[in-house]
């Protein structure tokens, strides 16, 4: 990403190469490419450098808008994020809760054919089947609660953080809240 610039004032944010006709003279894409970056501020172009110190997880927070300043001292410009804003707590504990029962739900339903067969007086449901389908519903029930537990956004959000409990050899990738078990 590149600024470009007139009077030391940023003009133009270049997200990607792209053709220029600068001062009467075309210059192709591939400038940005082929070009030192001392090369490309001759013609007022400079790199930018973002600051991602502010920015957070888009599914948590509401993230600013860049800004973008260029620096004389330095001859970079750079992009900032301002403060982030939390999303609603209890919107986010909802649609969490709901993806869970969801999955739930959808792990659930190869086998409900079952239930409601037994429930209208056919087969029983195979024992394995009702300990396997129990254990996802106290899976779920058990997840819901430790959204509903969580005191911020960041506590929810540290649920669903990976880390590696085995080795690196063998890695075995596991989060706080766990997963739904197969049935």
């Amino acid at each position: 990403m590149w600024a470009r610039l007139e009077s030391n004032t940023i003009v133009e944010i270049l997200s990607r190469p792209k053709a220029l006709q600068l001062g009467g003279v075309q210059y192709p894409s591939n400038i940005f490419s082929m070009w030192t970056d001392a090369e490309l501020a001759t013609l007022g172009i400079v790199p930018i450098t973002v600051d991602r110190t502010n920015f957070k997880d888009k599914n948590y927070y509401i993230n600013t808008d860049i800004t973008y300043a260029y620096s004389t001292e330095t001859g970079r410009a750079t992009g900032t994020y301002g403060t982030a804003t939390a999303r609603n707590l209890a919107e986010l504990k909802t649609e969490k809760k709901n993806f869970v029962n969801n999955d739930a739900a959808n792990i659930l339903s190869p086998t409900d054919w079952m239930v409601v067969r037994a429930a209208e007086g056919g087969t029983a449901v195979p024992s394995s089947t009702t300990t396997k389908r129990a254990a996802v519903r106290t899976k779920a029930n058990a997840m819901c609660v430790q959204i509903d537990g969580a005191a911020n956004v960041d506590a929810l959000a540290a649920l669903y953080v990976y880390t590696n409990t085995g080795t690196e050899e063998s890695p075995e990738f596991t989060r706080p809240l766990g997963e739904l078990p197969a049935v």
